[in-house]
């Protein structure tokens, strides 16, 4: 589902020729969608009472609802420069920031169920991922021309959904609702986008 994002937003950021606009057309169509739900929803308005609890007891510091601006930043990152290194390339290399920066949150304990070590099993596991995503499109690598800056990106990418992933599990420990959590997060990823609109257009 992500490489079907990285195509459709990449196409759009074509069309418009703005990829902040394209961004945000991305991210505010979720935002729509979630909303109806959730103003239908006694789930989600109990998730979102229990998150505001957790929030006023201190058991979940309020910075980590912003979890969803590093969800901005990625589908900035990708309707940026999937136009011009495709989805193949943006893929493995996403995928691999993600991948190093999954075993980093886990050893840390981001989620809040606790560090996990970084055995071998692990290591292995997540080489072996980048190795299958790179041997999946591997005909599709060819010819391309690889830049540093657009892969360094795209891996920057992967790093930041890997951290907002880490920080969504721990928004939904107290939330005890998967669509709250989505709710925020595309609350907070499109109002940055809208702020970096603006400050771009200045």
């Amino acid at each position: 589902m992500l490489a079907c994002q990285a195509r459709a937003n990449g196409e759009l950021s074509h069309q418009l020729g703005n990829a902040p606009q394209a961004a945000i057309d991305s991210f505010s169509s979720g935002l729509f969608l979630i909303l109806i739900y959730a103003a239908t929803s006694k789930r989600v308005r109990g998730g979102v009472a229990r998150l505001r609890e957790a929030v006023r007891s201190g058991l979940l510091p309020s910075w980590r609802l912003l979890a969803g601006v590093l969800g901005g930043f990625f589908v900035a990152i990708q309707t940026s420069i999937v136009p011009f290194i495709g989805v193949a390339v943006y893929s493995v290399a996403s995928i691999a920031g993600q991948t190093a920066v999954s075993l980093l949150v886990d050893r840390i304990g981001i989620t809040g169920g606790g560090p996990k070590l970084i055995s071998p099993r692990r290591i292995a596991a997540a080489v072996i991922t980048v190795i299958a995503v790179v041997v999946s499109v591997w005909d599709q690598l060819q010819g391309v021309d690889f830049s540093i800056l657009y892969i360094s990106l795209a891996g920057l990418a992967g790093v930041l959904v890997g951290f907002q992933r880490a920080l969504n599990g721990e928004i939904n420990e107290y939330a005890k609702e998967s669509y709250t959590t989505s709710l925020f997060n595309f609350i907070t990823g499109t109002s940055f986008l809208l702020i970096f609109l603006v400050i771009l257009n200045l």
